[in-house]
């Protein structure tokens, strides 16, 4: 294994990481507004099971990615905002318009 594919292996593992820990995050917030409330038994388990639910959706959906085009053109793909671009293009061409010309 040269190199470059182990820092591009490297580089997967760490988007694979990050994919896993959104829905992760998202069951474990979710679980424990479940449990504070009434922390009981069979609540604590009800917010572990969303827990784990969590972290199964985002090992499957991290999969997924890493075997489809790979987690960093994923994770490229939500980073870059092509609707932010497009509008500020349009803002742009509207002020420079907009803006008197000196003679």
């Amino acid at each position: 294994m040269n190199k470059f594919r182990i820092l591009e292996w490297f580089t997967e593992a760490i988007g694979w990481i990050l994919i896993t820990l959104s829905p992760l995050l998202l069951g474990t917030i979710i679980g424990v507004l479940i449990v504070l409330p009434n922390p009981s038994t069979p609540r604590l388990i009800l917010g572990g099971l969303i827990a784990l639910a969590g972290l199964i959706t985002g090992i499957l959906w991290a999969n997924k990615q890493w075997k489809g085009k790979g987690t960093v053109w994923f994770l490229s793909q939500l980073i870059a905002t092509p609707d932010l671009d497009t509008k500020q293009k349009k803002e742009d061409k509207t002020t420079r318009q907009d803006e008197p010309t000196e003679p």
